[in-house]
């Protein structure tokens, strides 16, 4: 499955993507504020790829321009926020040198365009940890509406406790963006 913005093809991703997604995910901008450790290598990117990101619906974020992937988002289904069958949660990461874009929520609204129309979620979750601004900022352009802030979630990947904040996009609220 791939999706199509005016800017960004996202499309599955593949091992042969390593090297692009290490040079991204070895920046300790990227992971730790999201909430996972920096890649120390190509091949832990390989391997990330073929054993967290291939899978469906996660999408390697990559410009038209260029053909390369520069990031990633995704719909997680059955995760910490999203727990019944017609809810997804929204996941996402991208390259430092695309930061301030609007790269993101373009990629945003075209999985959330095929989370509500082409998979029929009633709900799907966003969050972010303490801190991190501009991952909050794109859930408020996509239409997020905070639900409950967490005082210590424990981030298994980084294995520590953070203040966590949940946010939530309803089909209803989606339908009048």
């Amino acid at each position: 499955m791939e999706l199509e913005t005016e800017r960004l093809l996202l499309r599955p991703w593949k091992e042969t993507d390593a090297r692009e997604c290490y040079r991204y995910a070895q920046d300790p901008l990227v992971g730790p504020i999201a909430g996972w450790q920096i890649h120390p290598s190509v091949e832990h990117s390989r391997l990330v790829i073929r054993d967290v990101l291939a899978v469906p619906e996660t999408y390697a974020i990559v410009l038209k321009e260029t053909g390369l992937p520069i990031g990633s988002i995704s719909l997680h289904f059955h995760s910490d926020l999203a727990h019944e069958d017609d809810e997804a949660e929204l996941g996402y990461w991208l390259g430092v040198p695309y930061w301030g874009r609007g790269i993101m929520p373009e990629a945003g609204r075209e999985v959330l365009r095929h989370a509500f129309e082409d998979l029929k979620l009633n709900r799907v979750w966003c969050g972010y940890y303490e801190g991190n601004e501009r991952s909050k900022r794109v859930q408020e352009k996509l239409g997020f509406k905070y639900q409950w802030t967490n005082e210590k979630l424990f981030v298994s990947q980084m294995n520590e406790f953070r203040k966590g904040y949940a946010n939530l996009l309803t089909k209803e609220d989606y339908e009048k963006l």
